[in-house]
């Protein structure tokens, strides 16, 4: 059974950084490009940034500059590290996986407010 679970959501000031962890499992880890994804209510999913199985990342041009991916795959886990955190980057971010199959996590809440 495939699993995808993120952690590290919460509530920030503006400015502020949180990073959140997607945990692995059920799936060879290392073959997998790893995505980051957020949504607002009523809003599309939109790509965060992505990670590939090379370690090369890309990002949307509203976090670049701000957001980094990483991965360990020793530890079947990909991070978002969010840094100079917006209002606007309230959403709920969600971890995705892709080799040939994709999966998604069910979602952590990220809320920038003061």
């Amino acid at each position: 059974q495939v699993q995808l679970v993120e952690s590290g959501g919460g509530l920030v000031q503006p400015g502020g950084s949180l990073r959140l962890s997607c945990a692995a499992s059920g799936i060879t880890f290392r073959l997998y490009a790893m995505g980051w994804y957020r949504q607002a209510p009523g809003k599309q999913r939109e790509l965060v940034g992505v990670i590939t199985r090379g370690g090369s990342t890309n990002y949307a041009d509203s976090v670049k500059g701000r957001f980094t991916i990483s991965r360990d795959n020793a530890k079947n886990t990909v991070y978002l590290q969010m840094n100079s955190l917006k209002p606007e980057d309230t959403n709920v971010y969600y971890c995705n996986a892709v080799f040939g199959s994709e999966y998604w996590g069910q979602g952590t809440q990220v809320t920038v407010s003061s």
